[in-house]
C-alpha cells in the first residue's frame, strides 16, 4: 500500500476519495453508525453538498435518479438496519433501470457482528439479489481499494447499484493509505470487423427491420449516430420501457414505446418485423408485453442483440447474432450501411402521429388530454420530466413527445413515490431548467415529505398531482377481474394545497380544464417550486376506457 505522511480516519479517507472521484452531491439521512463520515463531510461542504432527506427511501430514489441523469454513480448514505431497509427500494429501482449508484450503509462495529447487535443486518444477504455487488469494508487500509472496485462495478458493463457496508469502528480507525486519485475512463466495448460484416449482411437481407433501443448510457455522439442511421435508412425506431427520452421523438423514424400499456400498433410492428436490432435492451416484461411478443427462448423474428454486458446477451432470447458492444460504438459502426425501408417506416410513423389526435376528450373536471396538449405547446425543449408509478403515468409516457434535450426520469421497476424525489435531484443538478413531476395522489403521498428537502436545499420542481381519489392501477385490475367488488383502493386525501404551502411551495387546486394554462404559468413564475392539485374523475381511468368499460370488458 502507498502511504501518505498524515493519518486520516476511515471517514476522512472515504470522503477524500469521493471528492477525488468527482462526487459533488450526496443524498442521505444521518445516523449514528456513520458519524465519522458526517464529520468528514463537514470539512468539504464547498466540494460535496450533503442533501439532507426526510426518509431513506426518498434519499435512495434521489441517488438513483441522479445516476440515471448524470450517468455517474448517485451516492447515498444511510444508517444501519432500518435505514438500509428503507433505502432498498431505491437500490431495486437502480438495478432495474440499469443505472449506477452506490449506497453506503453504516454498520455495527466489527467486534459486535454476528451477535444480532442493535440494528444489525447481513447486507450481503439482504441486498445480494438486487444489487450488482455488495461488500463490507472491514479494514480501513483497504477502503480505497474496495471503493475503487465499487465505483468501477457501478459504471461498467450493465451499470447498476453497489452496496457498501461501513462498520463504525473502521470509520474511526486511522490510516496513512493514500486516497483514490481522479477516476480513470472506462473504454466502451467495441465491435470487430467480422461481427460488423455479419450485422451488415443481416441488415441487407431484412425486409421489415425495427430498431429497439433502451438503457441510459447513451452519449450525445452515439445518439446522433443512431438517429442519422435510422433516418437515412428509414428504419422505424421503438423505445424500450421508459427510455423514450434517449431518441428524438420528433424524428420521422421514431414510432413509439414498447412499455406498459403498449399500443396495439407497436405490438403489431414488433410481431411483423423480420429483424429486431435490439441495442442496450435487457428484454424486461413490459418491453416484451409479458414475454408474448417474441417466443421464448427462440423468437420467430431474427434478433441482433447488442449490449455492453455479455451477461445480457441470450439471457432470455436466443439472438441470431449477439454483439458484445457498447451502444454508442455500435451506433457509430452503422454509418457505412446504405439501405432504405421507406414504406415500412412511414406506415408506423403515421400510426404514432395519429395517436395524439385519436384520444377522445375525457369526461372529467380536468381533462388530462387537454392538459398534455397545452404542455406540448409550452414546455421548454430541455424540460426534465419525472414520474413514479400508476395509471397516471400514461400521460407523460404516451402524450409528451420528447425532444433531443428533454429527459425522462421514471422507474422501470414500477416503484411508486419515485417522481417527487427524482424531480428534486434533477432540480438540484439543473436549477435553470423546467423540472416537471407527474404524480398520482397515492404516488405523491409515498414521498411527499421530501418537499421539506426541496425547500431546505432550494430545489424548485413543479409537481402535477393527478388527483382521482383512488389507487388507479389496482382499481382498474379490480374492475376487470372482480367487477363492482371494490376494496382497499379508495383514498381520503389531505388538502394538498395546504400541505404544499406548509412546505413553502406555491400551490393551487385546479378544478376545471380551462383554468390549467394560467395555473401552470403561475407555477412557473413562482420560482419556489409548485404543486398543482388537478381534480380528475376516477371514472376517467385510462385514456380510452372508463370504469364501466372495464367492468363490461370481461
Amino acid at each position: 500500500m502507498t502511504r501518505s505522511s498524515n493519518a486520516k480516519s476511515g471517514g476522512q479517507l472515504l470522503v477524500e476519495c469521493l471528492v477525488n472521484l468527482g462526487v459533488q452531491r450526496a443524498f442521505g439521512v444521518p445516523g449514528e453508525s456513520y458519524l465519522a463520515v458526517l464529520d468528514a463531510l463537514h470539512d468539504v461542504q464547498d466540494k460535496i453538498e450533503f442533501v439532507l432527506c426526510r426518509q431513506e427511501g426518498g434519499a435512495a430514489y434521489m441517488a438513483a435518479a441522479h445516476g440515471k441523469l448524470m450517468q455517474s454513480p448517485g451516492v447515498c448514505f444511510v444508517t444501519r438496519g432500518p435505514g438500509a431497509t428503507n433505502a432498498s427500494i431505491g437500490v431495486h429501482t437502480a438495478a432495474q433501470d440499469s443505472v449506477p449508484m452506490i449506497l453506503f450503509v453504516g454498520q455495527v462495529a466489527t467486534h459486535m457482528q454476528g451477535r444480532e447487535a442493535f440494528q444489525e443486518i447481513d447486507y450481503r444477504a439482504a441486498f445480494g439479489s438486487v444489487a450488482k455487488w455488495v461488500t463490507q469494508i472491514d479494514q480501513v487500509d483497504r477502503l480505497p481499494e474496495l471503493l475503487s472496485r465499487a465505483w468501477t462495478t457501478a459504471i461498467s458493463g450493465r451499470p447498476g447499484p453497489v452496496v457498501v457496508a461501513l462498520p463504525e469502528d473502521v470509520l474511526t480507525q486511522l490510516s496513512t493509505v493514500q486516497p483514490l486519485s481522479n477516476p480513470f475512463p472506462l473504454p466502451e466495448a467495441g465491435i470487430d470487423a467480422e461481427t460488423k460484416a455479419d450485422v451488415m449482411q443481416l441488415l441487407g437481407s431484412a425486409k421489415q427491420p425495427v430498431i429497439l433501443y433502451g438503457g441510459c448510457q447513451w452519449s450525445e455522439e452515439g445518439s446522433n449516430a443512431l438517429q442519422q442511421f435510422a433516418e437515412q435508412s428509414q428504419i422505424p425506431v421503438v423505445s424500450a420501457f421508459r427510455y423514450i427520452d434517449q431518441f428524438d421523438n420528433h424524428s420521422a423514424v421514431y414510432c413509439g414505446e414498447a412499455g406498459v400499456g403498449m399500443l396495439d400498433y407497436v405490438k403489431q410492428m414488433l410481431r411483423e418485423a423480420d429483424l429486431i436490432i435490439a441495442i442496450n435492451v435487457r428484454f424486461g416484461e413490459m418491453t416484451t408485453a409479458g414475454y408474448t411478443l417474441f417466443d421464448v427462448p427462440q423468437p420467430l423474428q431474427s434478433i441482433i442483440h447488442v449490449h455492453a454486458s455479455v451477461d445480457e446477451i441470450g439471457k432470455i432470447y436466443r439472438p441470431v447474432l449477439g454483439v458484445h458492444c457498447g451502444p454508442n460504438t455500435f451506433a457509430k459502426s452503422l454509418s457505412a450501411f446504405k439501405g432504405r425501408w421507406q414504406s415500412w417506416g412511414e406506415t408506423w410513423r403515421k400510426q404514432y402521429e395519429g395517436y395524439f389526435s385519436s384520444v377522445p376528450p375525457q369526461r372529467s373536471p380536468v381533462d388530462m388530454v387537454e392538459v398534455c396538449a397545452h404542455l406540448r405547446k409550452v414546455l421548454p425543449a430541455d424540460a426534465i420530466i419525472t414520474n413514479g408509478a400508476g395509471n397516471f403515468t400514461v400521460w407523460p409516457g404516451k402524450f409528451l413527445p420528447f425532444s433531443k434535450q428533454m429527459r425522462l426520469l421514471a422507474p422501470q421497476s414500477g416503484a411508486m413515490g419515485y417522481g417527487v424525489p427524482a424531480s428534486i435531484a434533477a432540480s438540484l443538478e439543473y436549477p435553470g431548467r423546467c423540472v416537471l413531476c407527474f404524480a398520482g395522489d397515492g404516488d405523491f403521498q409515498m414521498n411527499s415529505q421530501e418537499l421539506a428537502t426541496a425547500a431546505q436545499c432550494k430545489a424548485g420542481p413543479i409537481i402535477l398531482i393527478v388527483n382521482n381519489g383512488i389507487y388507479g392501477t389496482i382499481r382498474a385490475h379490480q374492475e376487470m377481474h372482480y367487477p363492482e367488488r371494490v376494496f382497499g383502493t379508495t383514498m381520503v386525501n389531505p388538502d394538498f394545497v395546504a400541505l404544499a404551502k406548509a412546505y413553502g411551495f406555491y400551490a393551487e387546486r385546479v378544478e376545471n380544464t380551462a383554468d390549467f394554462p394560467d395555473a401552470f404559468s403561475r407555477a412557473i413564475e413562482a420560482g419556489t417550486g409548485a404543486v398543482l392539485d388537478l381534480v380528475v374523475s376516477p371514472d376517467a381511468i385510462t385514456p380510452f376506457k372508463r370504469i364501466d368499460d372495464l367492468r363490461n370488458s370481461r
